[in-house]
């Protein structure tokens, strides 16, 4: 009996039939008729069925009690149930009472049918309206499927008008750049045309000379045909004569100016060029720019030495034959005008090297010499032959490493330290005319930098500057010509 009570109990029978219980309520007015007999049926099946086995629960215990096991039990408590259940003898309820029963359930099962209607009708309604929702959703997706067509044919037309756009920047941009091109070539022509018009203004300047000059003859030629001694006369008493102006003096400030830039072309072209080539031997910046420095200021010193010679050899070679209005100072400058490609450059050039050869303040390698550098030289020294003839020569202003910093003559390098007040060396010279500044020098500024130098210098050994043969280069020009060479006839 113990171990159909425990199969029982695991079951767990009143807990499926509880279960069931409670589902048929909740769903009670949901089923059908027919459905909701079947669950009656079920639970009163599955009520036998744990009827059936508590009876054999109970006769399995009344048996192990022996003959008289439980039967006061049986006589007072099971058997009086077992009367009141099966008997008929007397109805329980009335005839009236019996067909209430029937009509409540008639109207019971009328609600059913109504309830199952009208959930029928909500589930077509539901049915209706998810049919309506699906063709809204459908005609969304169409409406969708379009716009995403017309999406991706606006980004076809956007590429290609985006090309189209690029082709058109393209094409400015040639057009720029063509336009350019055009205004460099406007402007180069436009150069070129005010060079002419400085050809034509020089031009002019000498035809007016030439013209003076003639003018002059004619008066000479009447002069020396009238039978009064006008050759005689003294060059103060004649007012014509004082006021004629040599070609020198009609083309100063067009010579002025062109020398002026050509000293600044010296400075962004030959400047740079002995630099990079000064920079191959010698890896020391400040060797290089101090030697190039040194180089101008001698070119300067000898071209102006050479200036005074050949002047004063072609004054010397006029005073004999000198006759016309102007002096004889001027008719001297005027002939150097005239015939500068008689000055003897190489000449100064060799006094320029020899001098740097001297010079204590700078090295060279001993494998090169200074004559790497001869173009910067030559050019300085044609420059400074020629700003001497002049109305005001045009000469460099003197510079010393060690000397307070002149903001008027000078600018300071890139590499400068702007709070020294003191200069370390020079780059570049400074071109005065007289007391006025007209193009400005550079120079380098730091602290503590003349002190480390002359402490550096102070243990170099110093080297012969000999130039070994060879090493010495030919010049020959036949253009060339020393003063000493001057004849009346080179006149």
């Amino acid at each position: 009996m113990a171990e159909i009570l425990r199969r029982l109990t695991n079951a767990s029978s009143f807990s499926v039939l509880q279960d069931k219980l409670e589902n048929w309520h909740r769903d009670y007015h949901m089923f059908s008729c027919d459905q909701n007999v079947n669950r009656c049926c079920e639970l009163i099946e599955l009520t036998a069925k744990i009827q059936g086995q508590l009876f054999n629960i109970l006769n399995i215990t009344a048996a192990e009690g022996g003959h008289y096991g439980g039967v006061d039990t049986l006589k007072t408590r099971f058997l009086p149930w077992l009367g009141s259940c099966f008997s008929i003898s007397r109805p329980s309820i009335a005839e009236d009472t019996s067909l209430h029963f029937f009509q409540d359930a008639a109207e019971k099962e009328r609600k059913m049918k109504e309830l199952l209607l009208s959930h029928e009708s909500e589930i077509r309604k539901m049915e209706a309206q998810l049919n309506s929702t699906n063709l809204q959703l459908e005609s969304v997706t169409a409406e969708l499927e379009e716009a995403q067509k017309k999406l991706d044919d606006t980004k076809c037309k956007s590429a290609t008008t985006l090309l189209a756009t690029e082709d058109e920047i393209l094409q400015l941009k040639a057009d720029l750049l063509s336009t350019n091109e055009q205004l460099d070539l406007y402007k180069r022509k436009q150069d070129t045309i005010h060079d002419y018009e400085r050809q034509i203004r020089l031009l002019k300047d000498e035809l007016a000379y030439l013209s003076s000059e003639k003018v002059m003859l004619q008066e000479r030629l009447v002069r020396s045909r009238s039978p009064s001694p006008l050759p005689l006369l003294s060059r103060s008493s004649s007012p014509l004569r004082s006021t004629s102006p040599t070609r020198a003096q009609l083309t100063n400030s067009s010579r002025h100016a062109r020398l002026v830039s050509r000293f600044s072309d010296l400075y962004t072209m030959e400047r740079l060029d002995a630099q990079s080539l000064l920079r191959r031997y010698i890896p020391d910046l400040e060797m290089v720019q101090r030697i190039i420095f040194i180089a101008v200021m001698e070119s300067f010193q000898k071209a102006k030495l050479a200036y005074r010679q050949f002047k004063q050899q072609v004054r010397k070679t006029l005073s004999t034959s000198h006759f016309g209005p102007e002096s004889l100072e001027d008719a001297a400058v005027d002939y150097i005008v005239r015939n500068l490609d008689l000055y003897d450059v190489l000449c100064s050039v060799n006094n320029v090297i020899l001098a740097m050869n001297k010079n204590p303040q700078i090295s060279f390698p001993p494998e090169v010499d200074f004559r790497l550098i001869c173009p910067l030289i030559r050019e300085t020294c044609r420059v400074a032959f020629a700003m001497q003839t002049l109305d005001t020569p045009l000469d460099l202003a003197y510079g010393s490493s060690g000397e307070l910093f002149n903001n008027a003559k000078y600018r300071r390098s890139f590499d400068s330290d702007f709070s020294a007040p003191l200069v370390a060396y020079y780059v570049w010279p400074a071109l005065v005319e007289g007391s006025t500044v007209v193009v400005k020098g550079e120079a380098v500024t730091k602290r503590g930098a003349l002190w480390s130098r002359n402490r550096s210098r102070s243990a170099s050994p110093t080297r012969s500057r000999s130039l070994s043969p060879a090493r010495s280069v030919r010049f020959s020009d036949k253009r060339s010509m020393s003063p000493g060479r001057l004849t009346t006839r080179h006149l």
